[in-house]
Order: structure tokens, then sequence, then C-alpha cells
């Protein structure tokens, strides 16, 4: 019996990773061979994906501490599992038993200058020490297995790579017309390098004066957006998906990323991709996407201007890619880890 441990889920807030634990429930339920139960918070039962589930600890919208302290004391809800998987990284509650533990990224590491001070503490506390005293390590690009081999020293017979997916049910090509707009699916993160977009975009604008920018993503009330910008906040699935569909391209500048789900939901819907180099990203674009240094905002305003005159072999290359991401496969490579524990 294999316990998903979801209890530190705060709903609409975590970005990719919440989107991963989500997925991987549902890809388990539909695909997976072995018997398993999700714990979460009372909050968010429906992220069990059609799995049994126990709500235990208090609701994410309190103070977060609060709800690990109650978390804590809920370990009883893992009673019956034989390993426990923990894909939000932190290991709450805690168990006797085999963990699996899934890394996202070293952000905190690799980039600390724009992680805060009381968050990169808080990373050191939980998630490398999570990672360090895992029985296997879930890594969702090489990129990170690389960089966790290498900054927390861990056991490289430990680390396994497991791509994370895209519902290409969702994600896909409709053959509609596409509209004058790029669109930015990101938070408002200092890493997620909103400015050098900002400053790309007014070059762009100068030979595209229709040309606009859609941002989605919470944080944005901080931004002060250029002419042509605007920001629509958080969107359900269905908008998401829309506006991949619509948009005449999807711009990624982000410095950091320890895979980049928009660029895989962007290629799935048959939408030309700019991102920046580096991290996992080129590892996931595969060669489907126009790529640029992520300090170079000429670089990325004629990046931008190649993704906008892409041609259909590019864009049929990034579905073809997509395609090969796929859930089933996720849920087969998590139960090799679990297996290798059993």
């Amino acid at each position: 019996m294999v316990g998903i441990a979801l209890l530190t889920l705060a709903p609409g807030r975590m970005g990719g990773s919440e989107t991963y634990a989500r997925g991987l429930a549902a890809a388990l339920a539909e695909h997976g061979m072995r018997h398993y139960f999700v714990v979460s918070p009372p909050d968010a039962t429906d992220a069990s994906g059609g799995l049994p589930v126990a709500a235990a600890g208090v609701s994410a919208a309190r103070p977060r501490l609060v709800a690990f302290l109650y978390a804590a004391a809920a370990r009883e809800a893992l009673a019956a599992a034989d390993i426990v998987h923990y894909p939000l990284t932190i290991p709450l509650p805690p168990t006797s038993r085999p963990r699996v533990v899934t890394l996202h990224d070293l952000l905190h590491l690799d980039l600390p200058e724009f992680v805060p001070h009381h968050v990169r503490l808080f990373r050191r506390l939980a998630y490398d020490r999570a990672a360090r005293h895992a029985d296997r390590v879930i890594v969702p690009s090489a990129f990170v297995r690389d960089r966790a081999i290498r900054k927390l020293g861990l056991d490289p017979g430990r680390v396994r790579v497991i791509h994370h997916a895209v519902d290409t049910a969702v994600f896909h090509p409709d053959g509609g017309m596409r509209e004058p707009f790029l669109f930015y699916p990101a938070r408002a993160w200092p890493h997620k390098n909103h400015a050098l977009l900002f400053e790309a975009f007014a070059r762009v604008r100068q030979r595209r004066p229709d040309l606009g920018l859609v941002l989605t993503g919470g944080g944005h009330d901080g931004l002060r957006l250029p002419e042509g910008v605007r920001s629509r906040g958080v969107v359900n699935i269905e908008e998401l998906a829309t506006l991949y569909r619509r948009a005449s391209a999807v711009v990624f500048p982000s410095r950091y990323e320890g895979f980049g789900l928009p660029v895989l939901e962007a290629m799935a819907s048959g939408c030309p991709v700019v991102a920046a180099s580096g991290t996992a990203v080129e590892e996931i674009a595969d060669g489907a996407a126009v790529t640029f240094a992520a300090d170079g905002a000429e670089e990325f305003a004629h990046g931008i201007l190649r993704a906008l005159d892409a041609d259909s072999v590019l864009v049929e290359r990034g579905v073809a890619v997509a395609r090969s991401f796929s859930w089933a496969g996720v849920a087969r490579l998590h139960d090799e880890v679990y297996g290798e524990l059993a």
C-alpha cells in the first residue's frame, strides 16, 4: 500500500508542483498497478484524482506553520502505508516507513538572490533535509538530478528522473486562427523575469505595433504593466488552454526552471515557444522552441520575432515532443520506484 501525502498542498498557490501532484494521483488511479491512498487537507480532497482519500490536518488557508503542526500530529492517517511518497517534498506527517520525496528544483541554492531569506532558510531545513533522508528522490529533469547530486551530495543511486506530463485531451491544437498577442503564464516571482520580458516586448512593438501581451498567474498587482500588456490573473484550465491555442506565441523568459510545464503545454497546443536557455527548459523542449540567453533583451526580441514567423515544421515538432510526455508513463515510472522499496 502506497500512501500519497499531500498535507502541505495549498490549492491554487503552488504552480507546477500542484499540477504534478494532482496529475500523479489521477494517473495512478487510472494506470497504476498498486494500491494507493491519498492524505490531504480538508480543502484539497479533490486532489486525490479518484484514489481513496483521507482528510487530515487543517485547511491550507490557515497560517502555514499552524497547518504543519497539525499535519505532523496526523501521522496516524498514514499508518496503513507500506511506502510513503511526498510529491510536494516536505515529509509531513513524518513516518518510519520507506520514503519517496519529489524534489522539484534547487532555486534557493542555485539562485539565492531571487529567494527571500526566510524562504531560503525554510527550504534548507525542509527540502534539503527531506531529500537527504529519503530512500528515493524523484526529480522532474536531468538538470535537477545533476544539481541535487552536486549541491546536496545525494547518492546518484537514490535519485530517479521522471519527467512530468501534459494532458493532451486538454492541451491540443484546434486549427483555429491565432490572434496578435504573446502569452506568458507565470506568477510574478522574481526569477520569472517579467522585467526582461517587458523590455523585449517594447522592442518587438516597434516592429509589430498591433501585438499585445497577455499575462496570467498571481502576484501581478505589484507589476507596472507597459502599454499593450494586460494581466488576467489566475485563470481556470479551460481558459488557459484557450489562451495557448489563440496566442501567436508563448514567451517564457524564466531564469530558472526545474521542469517548465508551460513550455510543454504550449507545444502540445501547437503554439510556437520562445524560451530562455539553460536549466531544464531546453531538455524538455528538445529542439522544438526558439531559445535565447536569459539576460539579453535584444536577443529575446529577435527570438520573439522568429517565433512569430515560425514555420509549421517547428510547431509540428513541438506537438510531437509534447505527446511523448504521457501521464500513463509517469504512473508506470513511479510504480517502478515504489517497487524498489516494496
